[in-house]
């Protein structure tokens, strides 16, 4: 099992490469407040004088040192084989250069601090790895991270304070964590900041180890029986007391065997019966133990979440696609299927089905069903067409001479006017298949084609060459559908089958009612029946239907004498005011009782007489059986027409259109220019993805006595 450790360490140097933190390994973060004595612990697991000393905040960078145990036979080799010394670093930001003297090992820490935190005591989330490799190591991986702090000192920033609880929360919060928690010994332990920190990710204690420090410096008389026993805070793994060396050890140059040396014999001197429990010895002994077996617990998860990862990352770099080689095929191959995927998406056999809404095919049948078809659903035959429209229109079409029957021409003014309205609604069903047409390239560009986010200048281009082909499309289509409506206006054809039944069954209506009348007159108000001619003109209406002015009401108002002129019978007696005399009919002036010519228009408030209103009637049922059979023509002929000269004409000419364009030896350099963000992030997924599959071998190499 001590050969886990060391796989850890390698997938470390293998993410390490690409600056990669989605693999949460196992690894120990030393926590603890500043001056508590957390790089001395450091320092005494490795042996030797290697971190910066000094007042204030020291550590301002996260320092992941692993600590590499080599056998004293090879101690002078390195892990690449070179003769370097008994003992020996490496940094990862300098590459394979090797640092013998651990000096200069300090200073290079100092100055990488520097470079990227800068001067003023800032801190950074960046790193600094180092590996130490030596025979009086044990296999340990930890992290040394800033000292907690409260008040910011110097020109600290004022949110120092968040910024170092943030970054220890970033590192501790991973589950894979073991918790180092160093706290003074001349301190309280129940207002240890660094098990504060510790219990809010690990409440329950299972990952916290807690490292009690200066056991020497306790007040005289006062002893940490209590806390090393565990009385006072339990932590599930244990806490363990060590003796630091003080600054004037230091500064005195002792080194970290003698201060071990003393601090045994300390612990035997104040706590004999712990002494073989506590100390740096036992504690590297035990974070050698805890990590190997927490490596042990969290291998099994940590090789699934690799290879998961690296088919995640497989699939993406698939996608960004390999990098050009021949610039033609791939041209032509990219116009080929984006014009492919157009039409699948007309045709609803698209690979990419959008399934929050309807897109393509789906949305221009929905537009000619469904929208189009209640557009002219709910248009009114008679809408915008009262009756005095239709009295005055028939009125209009005599001219000077009053008719004797219903004068064709106004139903034909009339009819024209309410077909017009039929125009507007079909021209906005083109435009709304003109719309979802380019939706199309939208969704094609987004779902359909993801190569072409790799190349924006060929994508901006394919969009302008398919948008200028629909632009072009429209006005042709406009004009196809205005002239389906001119149709309809150029020839109003009465003898249409669907009309003349209509207008048999009407004739039937008012021949009865005719005769209803007849059987109640007089006998002796008898007239010739033959006195309806049947005059039959260009479209055969004027033959079909009784005059306004000529039918039974006249004979009954001409036989009835004066009372005819108050019975609204629409001669120029009718349009006198109640009260009025005819001119020259009363006394006096021979103006007297003249009709006013302001007054000569029908007033809308004038009761109509029972002619005028048959009259009206006649004409709004032709109107409305003669608007909905060409209601009928339109609603199927524009969206064959909007399907013909827009849609599949686009399908069928997208392809050559796209190629005639594009597809010019002088535009391949130009077109097939990635864009510099896609290079780098195909780089970043081969960089990664060839991390995971190197960090899957190694893995694959542990065996089961390795674990067990």
């Amino acid at each position: 099992m001590e050969a886990l450790i060391p796989v850890i360490n390698k997938l470390q140097d293998v993410f390490n490469t690409v600056g990669a933190d989605i693999i949460q390994l196992p690894q120990i973060a030393v926590v603890g407040t500043q001056s508590s004595g957390k790089s001395s612990v450091l320092e005494s697991l490795v042996g030797r004088d290697l971190l910066p000393r000094g007042t204030g905040i020291v550590t301002r960078r996260p320092l992941i040192l692993q600590l590499v145990h080599v056998d004293p036979a090879d101690g002078r080799k390195n892990e690449d084989g070179d003769r370097e010394g008994e003992e020996w670093g490496k940094f990862l930001h300098t590459k394979n250069k090797i640092y013998t003297e651990f000096d200069e090992i300090r200073k290079e820490i100092e100055n990488e601090t520097e470079r990227i935190s800068g001067n003023n005591k800032g801190i950074s989330e960046e790193p600094i790895h180092l590996k130490i490799f030596s025979p009086h190591v044990v296999n340990l991986t930890l992290v040394d991270l800033p000292g907690i702090t409260k008040v910011p000192v110097g020109d600290q920033p004022k949110d120092i304070e968040v910024q170092i609880r943030d970054l220890i929360l970033k590192h501790i919060s991973n589950p894979n964590c073991i918790i180092l928690a160093v706290t003074a010994a001349n301190t309280d332990m129940a207002t240890s900041e660094a098990l504060k920190v510790a219990r809010e990710v690990d409440p329950d204690g299972r990952r916290t180890l807690a490292v009690v420090t200066k056991l020497d410096l306790m007040d005289a008389g006062t002893d940490a029986m209590d806390v090393l026993m565990g009385r006072v805070i339990p932590v599930k793994l244990g806490l363990i007391g060590v003796v630091n060396r003080s600054q004037l050890d230091i500064n005195n140059k002792k080194s970290v065997v003698d201060a071990i040396r003393d601090e045994h014999a300390f612990l035997q001197k104040k706590y004999p019966s712990l002494a073989t429990r506590n100390g740096t010895k036992y504690l590297a002994r035990t974070l050698n133990r805890l990590l190997m077996h927490h490596i042990r617990d969290c291998l099994p998860e940590l090789k699934t979440r690799i290879n998961v990862l690296a088919a995640q990352y497989q699939s993406l770099l698939s996608s960004y696609g390999e990098p050009v080689e021949d610039q033609s095929a791939t041209l032509l191959q990219l116009i080929t299927k984006f014009a492919t995927e157009y039409c699948n998406t007309i045709e609803g056999t698209a690979k990419y089905i959008e399934t929050a809404e309807l897109c393509g095919g789906a949305r221009i049948c929905y537009i000619f069903h469904e929208t189009f078809g209640r557009t002219l659903e709910s248009v009114d035959p008679l809408g915008g067409l009262s009756t005095i429209d239709i009295l005055t229109a028939i009125r209009n079409a005599t001219g000077p001479r009053p008719s004797l029957f219903v004068p064709e021409i106004s139903f034909e003014l009339l009819v024209k006017k309410q077909v017009k309205r039929l125009e507007e609604p079909s021209l906005r069903c083109v435009e709304l298949v003109h719309e979802e047409m380019q939706r199309i390239i939208q969704h094609c560009s987004n779902y359909s084609t993801q190569e072409l986010q790799r190349f924006p200048k060929l994508h901006e281009a394919i969009v302008e060459v398919v948008t200028s082909l629909l632009r072009k499309r429209l006005p042709i289509t406009n004009e196809m559908v205005h002239n389906l409506v001119a149709i309809e206006l150029a020839y109003i054809n009465t003898k249409h089958p669907d009309f003349a039944d209509a207008c048999g069954v009407m004739n039937n209506n008012i021949e009865e009612q005719r005769r209803n009348r007849m059987r109640e007159l007089p006998t002796s108000v008898s007239r010739d029946k033959s006195i309806g001619l049947n005059p039959t003109g260009p479209t055969g209406l004027s033959g079909e239907f009784p005059a306004s002015g000529f039918d039974m009401d006249g004979a009954k108002a001409s036989a009835a004498g004066p009372q005819g002129e108050q019975d609204g019978t629409g001669n120029w007696r009718g349009m006198l005011k109640k009260g009025e005399e005819a001119p020259g009919s009363g006394p006096g002036s021979p103006l007297k009782g003249a009709v006013n010519l302001l007054d000569v228009p029908v007033p809308v408030a004038r009761k109509l007489s029972s002619r005028e209103q048959r009259d009206c009637e006649v004409i709004e049922r032709l109107i409305k059986s003669y608007f909905l059979i060409v209601r009928k023509n339109i609603q199927d002929s524009v969206p064959k027409a909007v399907m013909h000269f827009l849609v599949n004409h686009v399908k069928d000419s997208l392809q050559s259109e796209l190629v005639g364009q594009l597809y010019k030896s002088g535009l391949l350099n130009d077109l097939l220019t990635e864009s510099e963000d896609m290079a780098q992030r195909r780089q970043e997924a081969a960089d990664m993805l060839q991390a995971l599959q190197k960090a899957s071998q190694v893995i694959a190499e542990i065996r089961e006595t390795h674990m067990w």
